[in-house]
C-alpha cells in the first residue's frame, strides 16, 4: 500500500481534524488554519503565535491553540479571542489538544524550549473548562502531545519523548484517575494520534518516519513506512471514517519556516475512526 498526496506547500501541517466533511488542520508557520475539502483548501483563521491543536465548542465556534502565546483561542464570527491563558502551567509551547462533549480542553505542551537548548524536563497537562477556568490535571508527563479520548471515558495521551502513550480513567468532576502505560515503545517517538472502533490507536512517528497501529498492551498490528518523510500527526475522516490523513514533512524545527514540504497524504484503511477527535 502506497500514500497517495492530497496536498502539498505547506509549512508545517499538524492537529488534523476531521469535522463537517472536511480535514481541518494547522500550518505552523504560515500561522494558519485550514480545512481541505473537494474543492480544494481554505484558511480559515489566521492565529498569531503558530496555531497547533484544534477543536469545537457546543456553539460551533472553533477552539485553536496558539503555541507560542501559550494560549487558547477562539475564533467566531470572524473574531479570533482568547479564552485562555495556559503560562501560568506550560513551561514550553502548548501543542496539541483534544476537546470533549463538555467543552473542555485537554491540552498539552513541550515542557521546555527545544529548539532553544533548554534541558529535557516534564511538565503538565492541562483542563480547560467552559468558562475559560484553567487546572493543571496531570503531572510528570515527557512532552505530553496527540491526545484521544474513547467512547468509555478513557484520555490516553502521546508523551513523545517518554516513547509511551499513558492513559487515564476521565472522573465525572473531570479529573484524572487510574493511571497506566497503553503502550510503551523502544525505539517510537509517538507524536499525533487518533483513535478506530476496535480501540487500536494510530500513532504518527517522526523519528521512525512511519505510521503504525497499536492495541492497548503495545501489540502493533500494521506499520507504513514514510521514509525519506516523517509523520508528524494522523486523523481518520472522510465519509466511512476510513482514510487515514497524515501530516508528513522532510524534517522539522524553525527552519522549516522557510521551506513548503508539508503535505497532507492519505491512506485507506480497514476499521474505521471513533472517538474524540
Amino acid at each position: 500500500m502506497s500514500m497517495t498526496t492530497v496536498l502539498d506547500g505547506l509549512t508545517f501541517p499538524e492537529g488534523p481534524r476531521w469535522h463537517g466533511g472536511r480535514l481541518w488542520f494547522s500550518d505552523f508557520y504560515s500561522e494558519r488554519v485550514l480545512a481541505l475539502g473537494k474543492s480544494g483548501a481554505e484558511t480559515i483563521v489566521r492565529v498569531p503565535g503558530r496555531p497547533s491543536g484544534l477543536g469545537w465548542a457546543r456553539d460551533g465556534s472553533l477552539l485553536v491553540i496558539s503555541m507560542l502565546e501559550r494560549s487558547l483561542m477562539r475564533h467566531a464570527d470572524g473574531m479570533l479571542s482568547r479564552v485562555a491563558d495556559l503560562s501560568a502551567f506550560a513551561t514550553g509551547p502548548c501543542n496539541d489538544m483534544v476537546v470533549d462533549g463538555q467543552e473542555r480542553a485537554w491540552v498539552g505542551n513541550f515542557g521546555f524550549d527545544r529548539h532553544q537548548g533548554e534541558a529535557e524536563r516534564a511538565t503538565c497537562l492541562v483542563r480547560v473548562d467552559a468558562d475559560g477556568s484553567a487546572r493543571a490535571v496531570a503531572d510528570d508527563l515527557l512532552f505530553p502531545n496527540g491526545t484521544v479520548i474513547t467512547p468509555e471515558g478513557t484520555l490516553i495521551v502521546a508523551e513523545t519523548f517518554a516513547r509511551r502513550l499513558t492513559a487515564f480513567r476521565m472522573t465525572d468532576d473531570g479529573s484524572l484517575a487510574d493511571r497506566r502505560v497503553f503502550a510503551q515503545f523502544d525505539d517510537v517517538y509517538p507524536d499525533g494520534i487518533c483513535l478506530d472502533q476496535e480501540g487500536a490507536i494510530w500513532v504518527a512517528d517522526p523519528r521512525g518516519k512511519q505510521v503504525l497501529r497499536v492495541f492497548d498492551g503495545g501489540c502493533v498490528t500494521d506499520s507504513f513506512d514514510l521514509t525519506p518523510r516523517g509523520a508528524y500527526a494522523c486523523m481518520l475522516g472522510g465519509d466511512d471514517r476510513r482514510t487515514l490523513y497524515v501530516c508528513t514533512n522532510t524534517g522539522s524545527g524553525p527552519d522549516f519556516q522557510r521551506k513548503t514540504d508539508g503535505r497532507i497524504e492519505t491512506l485507506r484503511v480497514d476499521v474505521p475512526g471513533a472517538g474524540l477527535p
